[in-house]
């Protein structure tokens, strides 16, 4: 069994001038710890254990990015392991453990809890923390990667824009879903035109260039902003009358580069 390994720099990641650096820092090190309860848990079972999404691909926030893992095994998981790492990961710590999403499946990727765009990010990006065995799924297509992203996914962020607007107040509990509904266009539209998962400023950097038609790319610049100082989005939720037109844009592009 392979240990645990460094951890690379993407974008700089490190740079101790960041305000992230230490809050990655501390992710990665939340995420290590939960290496003793996938040994001990699944033995040789075990195939993999990875870092995903912004603490693999760059970009992580100290308030709003999720701390996002990666679990290969053998045959997959039960609930009753799944239920299992939940109570271990609030034991290491209560404040971290809401951050944690686990993605995880079996050899085969056939079972679990892994999206197309996910098992993308896993193929470009994932960073080993333990490793027996390798395992690379099929690279999925961007036509894959365009399906999902035109079906539920879409339809997450059109219902949560949906509950933003009826809003009359943003609770703190609504700052991670405001923020992530005005940057979801750049997200989408970097993921449509690449097939590929990145940074949010690799999203917004793409995004500036092709400029989707109807898109307000000043509404995009300014939550990408507020992610950047982890600030409250409140001054972001007064414009949320903004989302629909983002919508339509997103939809326009849809149609315009699919086939008839």
């Amino acid at each position: 069994m392979v240990g645990a390994m460094p951890v690379t720099d993407p974008d700089g990641a490190n740079d101790p001038d960041d305000p992230d650096a230490e809050a990655r820092a501390a992710a990665i090190d939340y995420a290590r710890s939960m290496i003793g309860f996938w040994e001990a848990r699944l033995g040789s079972r075990l195939l993999g254990f990875y870092l995903l999404g912004s603490l693999a691909h760059g970009g992580f926030s100290r308030r709003y990015s999720d701390i996002d893992v990666a679990v290969i095994a053998e045959d997959g998981l039960g609930q009753d392991t799944l239920e299992a790492m939940g109570a271990a990961a609030r034991a290491l710590s209560a404040d971290l453990a809401p951050k944690l999403s686990v993605f995880w499946t079996d050899r085969q990727f056939s079972v679990g809890r892994f999206p197309p765009l996910d098992r993308v990010d896993y193929c470009d990006h994932r960073v080993a923390l333990v490793e027996r065995e390798a395992v690379v799924p099929g690279r999925p297509t961007v036509e894959d990667i365009r399906l999902y992203l035109q079906g539920a996914t879409f339809a997450r962020w059109v219902a949560n824009v949906e509950r933003l607007e009826a809003l009359d107040e943003l609770t703190a509990d609504d700052h991670k879903p405001c923020l992530r509904a005005m940057l979801y266009p750049a997200r989408f539209v970097y993921s449509w035109i690449t097939g590929r998962m990145g940074s949010n400023d690799a999203a917004v950097g793409l995004l500036n260039e092709v400029r989707p038609a109807g898109l307000d790319l000043g509404l995009v610049a300014r939550a990408l902003q507020c992610r950047h100082d982890a600030a409250d989005p409140d001054h972001l939720f007064a414009e949320r009358n903004l989302l629909p037109r983002q919508i339509d844009a997103c939809a326009g592009l849809v149609a315009a580069t699919s086939p008839d």
